[in-house]
Formats: structure tokens, C-alpha cells, sequence
């Protein structure tokens, strides 16, 4: 074995523990990425934040509209609406869900929480590595048979009938291509942005009053619910008592007779 064959093994092998060392640094990088944070360089995950924030109920409102205006204004970068609910009554609540660019997860929820306290939180990233190579994977197969059924198609010597299959079966490819490139910008979408979803409740002492007030209120109707249930019974045992008094009695002269 030559000494340049030697010195050419070992560069390949440093190449390659240096390449396992970065890739272990970029599976720490992984674990370690703070919540709202972009995703490390390289790797290929999409971020979702919830975000249970407690809030007076009077503020719900007007806190929900302020979170919702400043991702529509892009007051903290990029963002997007995705969806907006309310509800009311005695246990009032509001929820917000956003796709935003990672610099402005953070600032948004420090608005959206100010006043108030961060009653909950969780992060969750999917990894989309695997589906992004096979889609990018899938595009280049497409690709080749696109351009190969293209060679085809300029051909002078095909029957009308292989004309009209192979323009068939063109369109098809295309068709899958489109669909191709469209996954592929929204898994670019989701790995680039993130989905925050931002829930505004009241704190649990209010939330324990309006269940009291509830129960209060609801105590006449219980009440009247109750009481025509006992009537109807009553109504409903009146014959059955009678026929049984019957029964009874006539068991009772029969047992005489045969006394």
C-alpha cells in the first residue's frame, strides 16, 4: 500500500468523524432549541407553540383584538391569521392561532400576555427532513419523465392513438408535479414560520365564581325540573297502587272462602 493512499484514507477518515461530530452538535442543537427560536441551519423542523394565557375576563376581548391586529399589521415580522375564536357567558374565553415568523413568537406572546400570567405553555417540532427529501426525491423522478415523454411527443412517427396516450399521460405527470411542488412549499412554510396558538382565560378564582353564580342560578330550574318529575311519578303510580289494592283484596276474600 503507497504512503499517498495512507495519507488519502485517514483524510477520509478525519472527513468523516468530523462530519458525525457535526451532526451530534446539530442533534444537540435540536433538543436544546428554546421555545420560539429558529430552527438550527440544516435540520428541517416545524414548530408549534401553545400558549394558555390568564387574563381578567374583561380583557379577554380587547386583549384577543390587539393580538390579532398586531399579526395582521406584521407588528413583529411576517404572521398570519389562521383562526379566531370567542365564547362568553360564565366561562368566557378566547383563542388565537397564528403562523409567524421565529423572531416574533416571542414578542407576541410577551404582548399578548402583558397584564396578565402565562398559565401554561408546551412546544412541539416535527421533524419533516424525511418527507422533504422524499417529495424533493419524487419532483426529480417526475422531472426525468416529464422531459423523456417530452422527447417522445416531438417524434414524427407516432400513430394518432400513441399521440393521444402519451399527451395523456403528460398531463398526468404535470399534474403530480404541480401537486409535488405545492407540498413542497408548505413543508418550506411550515419549516420557515411557526404556528402559535394563544388561549386567553380567566384566572381559576373567577372561573370558580362564575360556576357558583351558574349553580345559583340554575337553582329554581333545578328545582321545577324536580318537582314535575315527583308529579308525574305520582301520577304515574296512582293506577298501579289501585290495581294492587285490588289484587290484594281479592286474595284476601279467597283465602276466607277456603278458611
Amino acid at each position: 500500500m503507497s504512503p499517498g493512499f495512507r495519507h488519502g484514507a485517514a483524510a477520509l477518515l478525519c472527513a468523516a468523524l468530523l462530519v458525525t461530530g457535526c451532526s451530534k452538535k446539530e442533534a444537540a442543537g435540536v433538543l436544546a432549541a428554546p421555545a420560539g427560536g429558529a430552527a438550527p441551519q440544516g435540520a428541517f423542523l416545524a414548530y408549534e407553540h401553545d400558549v394558555r394565557i390568564e387574563l381578567d375576563a374583561a380583557e379577554l376581548a380587547p386583549r384577543l383584538a390587539q393580538s390579532q391586529a398586531a399579526c395582521q399589521q406584521a407588528t413583529f415580522g411576517e404572521c398570519e391569521v389562521l383562526e379566531v375564536g370567542q365564547e362568553g357567558g360564565d366561562w368566557p374565553s378566547a383563542r388565537l392561532t397564528v403562523r409567524i415568523v421565529p423572531a416574533g413568537v416571542e414578542p407576541l406572546i410577551a404582548a399578548a400576555s402583558r397584564g396578565g400570567a402565562i398559565g401554561s405553555r408546551s412546544t412541539h417540532a416535527e421533524d419533516l427532513a424525511r418527507a422533504v427529501q422524499d417529495n424533493a426525491e419524487l419532483q426529480e423522478r417526475l422531472r426525468h419523465e416529464q422531459a423523456r415523454l417530452l422527447e417522445f411527443q416531438q417524434r414524427r412517427d407516432l400513430a394518432v392513438a400513441d399521440m393521444i396516450a402519451l399527451s395523456r399521460q403528460l398531463a398526468e405527470v404535470e399534474a403530480q408535479l404541480q401537486a409535488a411542488s405545492q407540498e413542497s412549499a408548505q413543508q418550506q412554510r411550515r419549516i420557515q414560520t411557526q404556528k402559535l396558538t394563544l388561549r386567553f382565560q380567566p384566572p381559576g378564582g373567577q372561573s370558580g365564581r362564575g360556576e357558583i353564580a351558574q349553580a345559583v342560578r340554575d337553582f329554581f330550574a333545578t328545582l321545577a325540573i324536580g318537582t314535575v318529575w315527583t308529579i308525574r311519578a305520582v301520577a304515574f303510580l296512582i293506577p298501579v297502587a289501585l290495581v294492587l289494592c285490588v289484587v290484594v283484596a281479592l286474595w284476601r276474600r279467597l283465602r276466607r272462602r277456603r278458611a
